[in-house]
């Protein structure tokens, strides 16, 4: 295997040899400091077959309240941090993350309600970093629903805009729509990496 590898190489050295050394431009995109578009964000979310609701910030505890009832969901996680002003309305039953519930455990609750660290307008994406009212990457990839709110403030234009906005140390998690592979005979799974149900709330 050495062998042939330092033949191989050889060859390489040997082919480029004498040739001059040419400037690779390197043209990246850098953030641009401009708000992402909502109506942008709410289109391509709607893209990945999100279910998107813009509400402001008194409507939130009604509409988070509504969409649990319409899922049916009466058990779902809820990680520290999240407002509880937000869940004022919620019938269902909140399952906090301390003690940290088992993967069977979160894979029996009816869903997860969570806030996100930052979104991407132009990719309709939510990125996930562990802080206070996110909790850890399992709740938000084992049960079957979730359902993310997301202040206007928290969108962002492009990628590199949430990049210079996140901490690259922290547990980063990054969501564009609900889980969906088409690897199989281009046939649609959803379900397999993560949620089935994607809601998000924009609070405007």
């Amino acid at each position: 295997m050495s062998r042939s590898r330092d033949l191989i190489l050889a060859r390489v050295r040997r082919a480029v040899a004498g040739v001059p050394d040419v400037e690779i431009p390197r043209a990246y995109r850098g953030p641009s400091g401009t708000p992402g578009e909502i109506r942008l964000f709410e289109e391509r979310l709607r893209d990945y077959r999100a279910v998107v609701h813009v509400v402001d910030e008194a409507g939130v505890p009604e509409r988070v309240a509504r969409s649990l009832a319409e899922r049916g969901a009466r058990r779902v996680a809820v990680p520290g941090g999240f407002p509880a002003a937000w869940t004022a309305a919620v019938q269902a039953e909140r399952v906090a993350d301390e003690p940290p519930p088992t993967a069977a455990d979160l894979d029996a609750l009816d869903g997860v309600l969570t806030t996100c660290a930052v979104a991407v307008a132009e990719t309709g994406t939510i990125v996930m970093d562990a802080g206070p009212g996110q909790g850890r990457r399992a709740l938000s990839l084992v049960p079957d629903y979730h359902l993310c709110v997301v202040r206007a403030g928290q969108i962002v234009a492009g990628v590199p805009d949430a990049v210079a906005r996140l901490d690259p140390i922290r547990p980063l998690t990054w969501i564009s729509g609900p889980s969906a592979t088409s690897d199989i005979e281009l046939n649609r799974v959803e379900g397999v990496h993560g949620p089935r149900t994607l809601e998000v709330l924009i609070v405007a």
